[in-house]
């Protein structure tokens, strides 16, 4: 049950949302809650409404029923589910992105196609002039202008640092003039309507600036020595950090060795030395956290004196006493709970001398207590020292650092860490002003952030050191806010920054959250809930840097941020390029087309990717300016939003001063000159460059380019390719960067060559940075302006031959047929960038616009345009939907599945996948599991995409081997290989795309196909009835050789193939055991594993006729009285299973039942083989008689008595058989009614390993012989006799009686007799009773398990009647008749309890010493139990019998009532969601025979098995 608040959920707006029930919660009352509104509802965070379920096909099956939501309101919103009792078991996020408008006509503007710029409002000068300079962004292409605060900042300047959230910047109000928040809304409407580009700003919410007037009138919304005491050691501590630093100034420790200008280790060495002595020595901060242990011994003294105390032995006494935290946080302040001191330090007695005894012990642990404390606190100051130091380092040694020069006033030591808004005084004055509460709350915590701190921890809350421990990197210009826990927690705090939410969201389209990390979560969330309520599709972005990818996905899912802003400032060399866009991106090329409806995936948060931001240091300073182009190039092939500056666009060589700039932006001037740095033109820095990459980047985004290739041709050359899905044209970018100066360094001349997929039509830009002749790099004092030495030489839509950069461009043909074209570089100087746009060779074009007109009858997403093929083969004239539906379910037998072995058989094998494995069947499934894995990921680095890109091997495979076939299947045959020709020239990295989509395509129509043939059972089934159904396609097939023998030639509707009038052979579908083991040869048929599987894989699925065909082809290999156990096309057969005939006779039963005059059947001729227990096989037609009288012969015989030893009995037959486990004997007791045989040297049931080690000396003899009567057939036995009374008396079975011959004479025996005799003996004989003076327990020493049915009766070794197997649930359903309902209940609770296992039942109690269930059949020691598998069904879980027990538990809840029904009901629901999974994920989409215990994979099991299907299928058709 995941809890995914962790992982970012994002989905566009008009997409549809489904919840689906995991397998741990299906057959569970789950209920799914949501704060998404419901339709004309407004959002409310706190308010959550249930989700109804949607039912398909209007059966409530658990496997298929969703909740659905239509996301149509942008935002972040929150689910989870409840399941029975428990209210919240799992829950997560999903962020619905906005949809941004711009325009008079409110055209969308795609968030992939985002251009945006930053501007500091302070340099656009008074407003009604920023039209002006802000046409910059418009005419170099921009469509997003983002303004960082507009508020009145604080005196420090500081762009983040507002002295009044609501209040308008003076500055941007000329002389005489007023301007409103009204006047900037008129702007942007401006800017949105008239030049299309939207507008967001900062929001600050962490923080004010410390002359911020409001927070003065009401200092509780900042963390101050009031509200959170736990700051004053902090505080203090930075008082005197304070007098140091001041002291270090006015040179009073330079006799020391700490002057005033530090410049060296030794001196830094001297201030630890001045720290530790002067500062931390003298402060005792370790005295806020210790007790006075004078003072707590007498109160403890005198609590002991005063009496009341419970006496104690004082031997095993805890000394665990509480410390509690003085609420005022003062020195000495904290005191002990005198509970847990009376309890740990309880005198012996009430004597003075013991209570002595116990004040001494308690003195000793309290100063015990304060050395610990002692030590605690020193700690604290080591780390303090440390972080001082490194500090002091960094801001006046390091060579990164700013080198503040000599500590004075203004730039102290170290910065404060709390406002002290009064005038100087001494220390001792000061430390008095921390307990007076009106002016201690003037001391006001700073805002700043923690190198590596959590970001989703409040540094400033009790329980944090930060402070004390100065690892806070200060912003000393402003006051960290406390907000509480909700807004009654600091009222003016929230409704001041409400106002100031509702008015940036009404100008703005969208925000960007300032200091996203360090601002409470629960406060955004809330404020930008009030944002949306007032604009909906509220355009979010933040930057979340120095967090991790899940710290940024609890942010994202929260706040419901729409992108998260990169940058590439950080890439200081070429090998960092390459991340860049696979986090930037949105899919690889060559993508699969992801079906319509697809399971969600966690994504990575939405991007805008920038150039640099505003709080940067210039890339010019960091690298060279020649690297702006290329870098900027790299960043507009981004598949997501992205961004810049005007600095870094006009190439500015520093970073605008947050605090120091006072110049202006220039204004824009199409005609301004070279030399002019008061005006902006396209001349300037590389502005013409930016303005072709933008406008490259919005058009990409609108024409659908999504894909996202990135190529580190060489160290310094990156190349970028941007792929349209649609119409397959590419749009390539190399970049040469440029991280040194080529002016001052050595760059190579060459540039490795490139080969470019298909053909390229023309060079979209060229563009080079170059140096102007007659420029210089004047510093304008008015003008912001950039260096205008350098320029950008562009050329934009020129054709290949006219291109500077390429030497030359050859096509060349690859052996597949594939185009390329090798592009030579030269003069690909450092800042240089070619843009080319590339379409497929026009040949391959056609042909694959061909390809996707014929795939859009699978999906309407391959629709490109309406040209029509002038020559289109004729087998594609047909839509696949009528080839496939004139296929058999023999025939999708082949063309689906056919495992290695059956493959074989036909001289062929499955696909072997080089450096991987074989496919796990010839057809399509083999392909369809794989791609599964696959395409969700987009893993085109799978070794079969690799297969597919290096040869046309596997698209030959597919339709050769089908095409080898003839008939319908060889028709769809044509149908690949036409599909595929147009396939084979297109470029390599489009053939795993596009062959998937032709093989998923053909294969869910040929499972359409599949269930229109099948009943409507199946057709109107869920998911899982289908998938099960399919095991019916799987396992019943025609294959090389006929594996049933031919039936009577009276038989009407005999299936043959079509080769010709003359040569026809009949072509019975035979039902394979199990795969890949059981499913070929003599092995693929066996009568009793056919018949546990008939009823589910072809009766209910509406295989009628070939049921019957193998219903009958069984009936004509009778003999003795028995089917065979292994069919071998009914000539190398064996007779020694004792049950499989009666499984046979409950199958005709089921089709009498369920097959529209399903009773016809008993009429049916039969071919016998063997008319006489002695006769040579015999020719089909020789021997016929209807089938009633087959079954007949069965009854007679089993009463008369079976004994025979089979045909070739030896080691030729058996290698591991002894001689007497040949002989095969069954009967019927006469005073029971059960029909008993075998013996202790054969297994004639399902239960049938024979023992092979010679090592463990267990060769030769059954580990589970279960002779006499065993259970099950029993119940197979009186269910026949049942249908045969019931069918004799509606007049369809002519037989009432079976007569015997028995001492000389005939005696007939009537059914109903016979019946009624086991119904009179069942119980009598195998329940096992509670009471353990039963009279009718004849081994009452051999019970072990109570309230149970004995799994035989009669066996020649006692006790394994009495071991507790599955086998009596299959009696339970065949015949509950028997069973008392109670009893039967019981037992089936001791069955759930002891034998369920995940997939299967154990085969056998965990209680029994023979128990094992782990089956290793190459396992050879000396361990009798286990070796050569002899423990196959000694404890193994195997699955079909899990099918019996789900319907009898069914069956008997029925009985039991209505709630035990339901809670009956959603246990099976439950324990058929594991198999659903399984057949979910497993690559041959079929059940196991069998699992080891708890569900562990079986390697020696078939991976797919007919009974296993078969019965859960069964199952499904009772609920």
């Amino acid at each position: 049950m995941d809890r995914l608040e962790r992982a970012l959920f994002r989905l566009e707006q008009g997409f549809e949302l489904q919840f689906r029930l995991g397998p741990t919660l299906q057959g569970r009352p789950v209920h799914v809650y949501t704060n998404y509104p419901a339709k004309g509802h407004k959002f409310d965070r706190l308010t959550f409404r249930p989700l109804d379920w949607v039912y398909l096909n209007g059966q409530e099956d658990d496997s298929d029923k969703y909740c659905r939501l239509d996301l149509t309101v942008a935002g972040s919103y929150q689910y989870y589910f409840s399941c029975g009792e428990n209210e919240k078991v799992g829950s997560g996020y999903i962020v619905v992105d906005p949809v941004l408008r711009v325009g008079a006509n409110n055209d969308i503007l795609p968030l992939d196609s985002i251009t945006c710029q930053t501007y500091v409002p302070s340099c656009l000068g008074p407003l009604d002039g920023w039209l002006d300079r802000l046409r910059v962004a418009k005419e170099t292409g921009y469509n997003m202008i983002h303004f960082t605060p507009l508020q009145k900042l604080g005196t420090s300047g500081s762009r983040c640092s507002l002295a009044d959230q609501l209040e308008l910047n003076s500055d941007l109000c000329p002389d005489g003039k007023h301007y409103t928040w009204m006047d900037v809304d008129n702007l942007v409407e401006k800017l949105r309507k008239d030049w299309n580009m939207v507008c967001i700003t900062d929001v600050v919410y962490s923080h004010t600036a410390v002359d911020s007037e409001w927070l003065r009138l009401h200092p509780e919304c900042g963390y101050n020595l009031v509200n959170s005491p736990h700051l004053k050691p902090a505080w203090l501590l930075d008082r005197a950090l304070w007098r140091l630093s001041c002291e270090v100034a006015d040179g009073k420790h330079a006799e020391r060795g700490l002057p005033a200008l530090i410049q060296n280790e030794r001196q830094i060495n001297v201030l630890r030395d001045v720290l530790w002595q002067q500062v931390f020595s003298r402060l005792r901060l370790w005295e806020f956290l210790q007790v006075r242990v004078d003072e707590a011994v007498q109160q403890f003294s005198r609590l002991l004196q005063a009496g009341g105390v419970v006496v104690g032995s004082g031997s095993e006494r805890t000394k665990q006493l509480k410390i509690v935290q003085d609420p005022e946080h003062r020195c000495f302040g904290n005191t002990v709970d005198m509970n847990s001191a009376l309890h740990a330090f309880t005198p012996h007695s009430t004597k003075l001398s013991h209570i002595q005894e116990s004040c001494n012990s308690f003195r000793q642990r309290l100063e015990e207590l304060n050395m610990e404390l002692y030590k605690e606190m020193s700690h604290h100051a080591e780390q303090a020292t440390k972080c001082i130091v490194e500090s002091v380092v960094y801001e006046r040694l390091a060579e990164r650092g700013p080198k503040l020069g000599p500590v004075t006033r203004k730039h102290p030591l170290v910065a404060r860490y709390f406002t002290f808004p009064f005038d100087e005084m001494s220390f001792e004055e000061e430390e008095q002003l921390m307990n007076q509460t009106d002016k201690a709350c003037h001391f006001l915590a700073h805002n700043g952030f923690v190198m590596g701190g959590d970001p989703l921890s409040n540094f400033a809350e009790a329980g944090s050191q930060v402070f004390l421990r100065r690892e806070l990197v200060c912003q000393d210009d402003s006051v960290k806010l406390r907000y509480g826990d909700k807004p009654e927690d600091c009222p003016y705090l929230w409704a001041h920054m409400k106002k100031y939410t509702e008015i940036t969201a009404k100008v703005f389209a969208g925000v960007r959250l300032v200091n996203c990390h360090c601002t409470p979560l629960h406060v955004s969330e809330y404020m930008l809930d009030r944002a949306r309520a007032l604009r909906s599709d509220l355009y979010v972005v933040a930057e979340l840097m120095q967090s991790s990818e899940e710290q940024q996905n609890v942010f994202a899912t929260r706040l419901g941020i729409t992108s998260l802003i990169g940058d590439t400032v950080n890439a200081w060399d070429g090998q960092d390029g390459a991340p860049w866009l696979s986090w930037f991106g949105k899919e690889p090329v060559g993508s699969f087309v992801q079906p319509s409806l697809q399971p969600l995936f966690p994504a990575a948060a939405h991007s805008m990717f920038m150039d640099m931001n505003h709080t940067q240091q210039s890339p010019i300073q960091m690298r060279s300016v020649y690297d702006c182009l290329p870098c900027s190039a790299i960043v507009s092939m981004a598949c997501c939003a992205t961004g810049s500056i005007r600095e870094y666009d006009e190439l500015l060589p520093h970073q605008i001063s947050s605090v120091k700039e006072d110049r202006r932006y220039a204004c824009w001037d199409p005609d301004a000159g070279i030399s002019d740095t008061t005006r902006v033109s396209l001349q300037t820095g590389f502005l013409t460059g930016k303005l072709a990459l933008n406008k490259l980047h919005q058009e990409l985004a609108a024409q659908g380019f999504t894909q996202v290739y990135v190529d580190q041709l060489d160290e310094d050359v990156v190349a970028v390719t941007r792929h349209c899905p649609s119409s397959h044209q590419s749009v390539v970018t190399v970049s040469r960067r440029a991280f040194k100066n080529p002016e001052e360094n050595h760059y190579k001349h060459d540039v490795p060559p490139m080969f470019i997929p298909g053909q390229i039509e023309e060079v979209v830009l060229e563009a080079r940075t170059i140096v102007r002749r007659k420029s210089s790099n004047r510093k304008d004092d008015r003008i912001i302006n950039g260096l205008s030495k350098y320029m950008v030489e562009v050329k934009e839509h020129i054709q290949l031959k006219d291109s500077k950069m390429v030497k030359k461009a050859d096509m060349v043909s690859k052996p597949s047929g594939e185009f390329v074209q090798e592009v030579v570089f030269e003069k690909l100087t450092p800042g240089s960038v070619i843009v080319f746009r590339v379409s497929l060779e026009p040949r391959t074009q056609k042909l694959l616009g061909a390809l996707r007109r014929h795939l859009i009858q699978f999906s309407p997403q391959y629709q490109t345009d309406s040209r029509t093929e002038r020559r289109t083969p004729r087998v594609l004239t047909v839509p696949l939907k009528t080839i496939m539906s004139r296929l058999t379910l023999a025939d999708m037998n082949m063309l689906l599945y056919r495992c290695d072995a059956e493959e074989r058989e036909d001289g062929g094998g499955c696909y072997n996948i080089p450096s991987w494995f074989p496919l796990k069947y010839g057809g399509l499934q083999g392909l369809m599991s794989v791609m599964a894995e696959i395409r969700p990921k987009n893993d085109l680095g799978h070794p079969l995409c690799e297969n597919l890109r290096q040869g046309d091997w596997l698209i030959d495979y597919i339709s050769s081997r089908l095409l080898a076939k003839g008939g319908a299947v060889g028709e769809v045959g044509r149908w690949f290989q036409a599909m595929f020709s147009y396939l084979k020239p297109a470029p390599r990295y489009l053939l795993p795309c596009y062959f998937d989509a032709i093989i998923r395509g053909a294969y869910t129509t040929a499972l359409e196909a599949v269930f229109q043939q099948m009943s409507s059972f199946v057709q109107n089934g869920s998911s899982l009835v289908k998938q099960l159904a399919l095991g019916s396609v799987q396992m019943c097939g025609v294959g090389h050789n006929p594996a049933l023998p031919p039936l009577s030639p009276q038989l009407k509707d005999i299936p043959h193939s079509s080769e010709g009038v003359n040569n026809q052979q009949e072509q019975s579908v035979s039902l394979a055991a199990g795969l890949p083991h059981f499913c070929v040869g003599a092995f693929r048929c066996w009568g009793r594993d056919t018949f546990i599987a008939l009823r589910g894989l072809m009766l209910l699925t509406g295989r009628h006729l070939e049921a019957r065909n193998i219903i009958l082809a069984f009936a004509g290999t009778l003999r003795y009285g028995l089917i065979p156990n292994l069919l071998d096309q009914g000539k190398g057969t064996r007779y020694n299973c004792r049950d499989g005939v009666w499984w046979w006779l409950q199958c005709i039963q089921e089709y009498c039942s369920l097959v529209p005059d399903g009773v016809s059947i008993l009429k049916c001729p039969v071919s016998r083989m063997y008319p006489t227990n002695v006769s040579e096989p015999q020719p089909a037609g020789a021997w016929v008689q209807p089938l009633h009288d087959v079954i007949q012969e069965v009854m007679q015989r089993h009463l008369q008595g079976i004994k025979f030893r089979e045909s070739d009995a030896g080691p030729q037959l058996d290698r591991n058989m002894t001689d007497q486990g040949f002989n095969v004997e069954a009967k019927v007791d006469q005073d029971t009614g059960f029909v008993y045989g075998g013996n202790r040297f054969n297994c004639g049931t399902w239960m049938d390993k024979m023992g092979e080690s010679e090592k463990a000396h267990n060769k030769g003899i059954p580990a589970t012989p279960r002779d006499g009567s065993a259970v099950e057939i029993v119940g197979l036995c009186k269910s026949a006799l049942r249908w045969l009374v019931s069918l004799h008396q509606n007049g369809h079975f002519p037989y009432a009686t079976v007569t015997i011959r028995s001492e000389g004479r005939s005696l007939s025996v009537p059914y109903a007799d016979w019946d009624q005799k086991i119904q009179e003996n069942f119980e009598k004989n195998f329940y096992i009773s509670h009471d353990a003076l039963d009279p009718e327990e004849k081994h009452p020493e051999l019970v072990h398990k109570r309230g149970i049915y004995k799994d035989s009766c009669g066996a020649s070794s006692p006790w394994c009647d009495y071991q507790l197997r599955p086998n009596f649930t299959i009696a339970m359903v065949m015949a509950p008749e028997l069973f008392s309902v109670q009893r039967a209940w019981d037992a089936l609770d001791v069955v759930e309890k002891k034998l369920l296992g995940p997939l299967g039942m154990k085969t056998l109690d965990p209680d029994d010493m023979v128990y094992c269930g782990v089956y290793d059949n190459n396992l050879d020691n000396d361990d009798f139990n286990h070796a050569k598998g002899f423990n196959y069904h000694q404890g193994p879980e195997w699955l079909w019998p899990v099918g019996y027990f789900l319907r009898a538990k069914l069956y008997f809840a029925k009985k039991m009532g209505k709630d035990t029904y339901e809670k009956t009901v959603q246990l099976v629901k439950n324990v058929l969601s594991h198999h659903s999974v399984h057949l979910e994920r497993s690559p041959w989409k079929g059940l196991p025979e069998l699992t080891n215990e708890s569900s562990q994979h079986c390697p020696f099991s078939c991976e797919s098995h007919a009974s296993s299907m078969a019965t859960i299928l069964e199952v499904l058709y009772d609920l």
